[in-house]
C-alpha cells in the first residue's frame, strides 16, 4: 500500500496535479487502475481519455457503484465530467492532471515500487515477428539459467506459470504492465521479455519499463490508420530505443539487412548489435541455414564466442531473422552460444506462429498469425516450395485496422495461393459481409477468380479442410492463437487452433 503523497513523489514536476481538491495526501491507496471493471476498495482510479471511450464518462457511475475509489486522478480539461462528483463528494481526493494517460505508468510504477528497476528487461518492437522474437529471446535467456518472465500479445509467463493474454492488446495498459512486472519480481523472476507495440509507445503504456536491450524486427506500411504517416510510425518505434539511454548498458539489436539499421543505431547512445540470417553480410552474430524444410531449418549459430549447430523448429527465412534478433538480444544480456543452441533445439511450439495442427489427417494444416500483407506474403512464400499439390488459404482482414491491409493481403493471396477462402477476422464495427466483398474485389483486381466467400470463419475453415487432398497444404492465417472473435456488439471465445483440430477430428470421423 502507498499514500497519495508517496504516489505523487515520483511524478515529474511538470506533471504534478493541483492539490486544491485533495486535502488529505495521507489517504492510503491499495492499487492503481484505469479500468472501472477492475476497481477494488481503496484503489485510485485514473480516468484516461480513449479513442472510443473516455474514462471520465464512468465517473458518475462510481459515486453510486458498489466499490468506491479512494482517490481520483482526472484530466483538468475534462472538468465538466468530474466537477459534479467533486461537488457531491467533498472528502474524496480528486487530483486534476494535464495528461492522465502520461501519468498512469508513473503512478502504477510508483505503487509497485518500480518493478522494472529490479528486472533485466529485453523489449521487442517492429511490425511483424514481435511475438515470435519474444518467445525465442525468452527461451535463450531461460537456457542461460535465468528466471525469465514474458509479456507478449499471446501469453504471459510469470514465476514459471503460463497464462493467456486476455486483454486483447499486444501490449497491455500501463497499470497492467506494472502489476505483472511486480508479480514477476515477487515470484522470483530476474529477467523479463516484453513485446512493445507502436500504439503502446505512442500512448505511454511502455513508459517506466527501463529496457537494457531492445530488438527491432522490421517496419512495413501498417497501422497508418493510427499513425497517419510512415514517418510517424517509425518515430513511435524509435521511442523504445531512446529508452535505452536510461540504462548504463543499454544496447539495441537490428538486422544487417534492415534498411532502417542506421535509424536504429542513431536513436540511442549505446551499442548496437548487428545480426544476420543471410550469408555475405557483415554482422556481430549470425544464424545461417544449412538445410531447410516445411517444419524448420538446420542452422549454424555464429557468435564472437564460437559457433554451434542447432535445429530451429520454425520454417522460413523470416524466422531465421527472428531467431537471430532473439539471440542478439540475449547476447546483450550475457547469454552465450550454448544457451542459444539449447534454446533452439528444445523450443516449445510458438502458439499460432506457423503452428502445425495434427489430427491424423493426410495433408498438413498450418495456423499462423499473419495479419498484414507483408506477413501473409512471407508465410505463403515460406510454405510454397514445400507444397506439391495446392496451397489452400483461409484468411480475412481485421476490422478497424489500416484499410490498406485488404488490398495488400488480397494481392499476396492472389499471387501465391492456389485457392483462397475469404472469411472474417475480428470485424469489430465494420460490416462483416462488406469486408469480405471488398477483399474479393481486390483479389479480382489482382487477376484471380480462384476464391470463394464464406463470411462465417468456422464454415470457411471446414470448407478448406474438406477441399484438401493428400498433396495439398491448408494455411489458416490472421488470428494465430488469439482467444476471441470481436464483433461490433459482442466478443466470442475463439481459437483457430482448437476450432481447426475439432473440425479435422470431425472430418476424419
Amino acid at each position: 500500500m502507498k499514500t497519495l503523497r508517496q504516489l505523487l513523489a515520483d511524478l515529474p514536476a511538470e506533471a504534478h496535479p493541483s492539490l486544491e481538491l485533495a486535502p488529505n495526501l495521507e489517504t492510503v491507496i491499495t492499487g492503481v487502475t484505469q479500468d472501472t471493471r477492475r476497481l477494488q476498495a481503496g484503489n485510485a482510479y485514473v480516468a484516461v481519455p480513449g479513442f472510443r471511450v473516455d474514462g471520465h464518462q464512468f465517473l458518475s457511475r462510481l459515486s453510486s457503484g458498489p466499490v468506491q475509489p479512494a482517490a481520483l486522478f482526472v484530466q483538468a480539461d475534462r472538468r465538466p465530467l468530474w466537477q459534479p462528483l467533486a461537488d457531491a463528494n467533498p472528502h474524496l481526493p480528486i487530483l486534476p492532471l494535464e495528461n492522465t494517460r502520461a501519468a498512469l505508468p508513473h503512478l502504477a510504477a510508483a505503487f509497485h515500487d518500480f518493478p522494472a528497476r529490479r528486472l533485466t528487461i529485453a523489449a521487442v518492437t517492429g511490425t511483424d515477428g514481435k511475438s515470435t522474437t519474444t518467445y525465442l529471446t525468452h527461451a535463450v535467456l531461460n537456457a542461460a539459467g535465468h528466471s525469465v518472465g514474458l509479456l507478449n500479445g499471446v501469453e504471459f509467463h510469470i514465476g514459471g506459470t503460463w497464462s493467456r493474454n486476455e486483454t486483447g492488446e499486444t501490449t497491455p495498459e500501463a497499470d497492467l504492465i506494472q502489476a505483472r512486472l511486480a508479480d514477476m519480481v515477487q515470484q522470483g523472476d530476474t529477467h523479463a521479455v516484453l513485446e512493445i507495440s507502436s500504439h503502446a509507445l505512442t500512448l505511454h503504456r511502455a513508459a517506466q519499463i527501463h529496457p537494457q536491450t531492445a530488438a527491432f524486427t522490421n517496419l512495413s506500411d501498417d497501422h497508418l490508420d493510427f499513425h497517419r504517416t510512415r514517418e510517424a510510425y517509425l518515430a513511435a518505434k524509435l521511442q523504445l530505443f531512446r529508452m535505452l539511454d536510461d540504462h548504463p548498458h543499454g544496447a539495441a539489436v537490428v538486422r544487417a539487412e534492415d534498411p532502417l539499421k542506421e535509424a536504429i543505431r542513431t536513436a540511442h547512445k549505446g551499442n548496437t548489435t548487428i545480426v544476420t540470417a543471410e550469408t555475405g553480410q557483415q554482422a556481430d552474430l549470425a544464424i545461417l541455414p544449412t538445410r531447410q524444410d516445411a517444419r524448420g531449418s538446420n542452422v549454424r549459430v555464429i557468435t564472437p564466442a564460437g559457433a554451434l549447430a542447432a535445429r530451429l523448429p520454425l520454417p522460413g527465412a523470416y524466422n531465421l531473422a527472428n531467431a537471430a534478433l532473439a539471440c542478439g538480444a540475449a547476447w546483450n544480456l550475457g547469454a552465450g552460444p550454448i544457451a542459444m543452441q539449447t534454446a533452439l533445439n528444445t523450443l516449445r511450439p510458438v502458439p499460432g506462429r506457423m503452428e502445425p495442427i495434427e489430427a491424423g489427417q493426410p495433408f498438413p494444416v498450418i495456423v499462423d498469425a499473419a495479419a498484414t500483407g507483408p506477413a501473409l506474403r512471407l508465410a505463403l512464400l515460406t510454405l510454397r516450395p514445400h507444397v506439391t499439390g495446392r496451397l489452400i488459404l483461409v484468411f480475412g482482414v481485421a476490422g478497424e485496422r489500416d484499410p490498406s491491409r485488404k488490398s495488400s493481403m488480397a494481392a499476396a493471396a492472389a499471387q501465391l495461393a492456389d485457392f483462397t477462402i475469404i472469411t472474417n477476422e475480428n470485424p469489430r464495427s465494420e460490416d462483416p459481409v462488406q469486408m469480405v466483398e471488398e477483399i474479393a474485389a481486390h483479389l479480382t483486381e489482382n487477376g484471380t477468380d480462384a476464391f470463394t466467400k464464406i463470411p462465417d470463419r468456422r464454415r470457411a475453415i471446414q470448407h478448406a479442410l474438406q477441399l484438401a487432398q493428400p498433396a495439398d497444404l491448408v494455411l489458416i492465417a490472421g488470428k494465430g492463437a488469439e482467444p476471441t472473435m470481436i464483433y461490433a456488439d459482442r466478443t466470442e471465445a475463439w481459437d483457430d487452433r482448437l476450432i481447426t483440430r475439432a473440425l479435422l477430428e470431425e472430418l476424419l470421423g
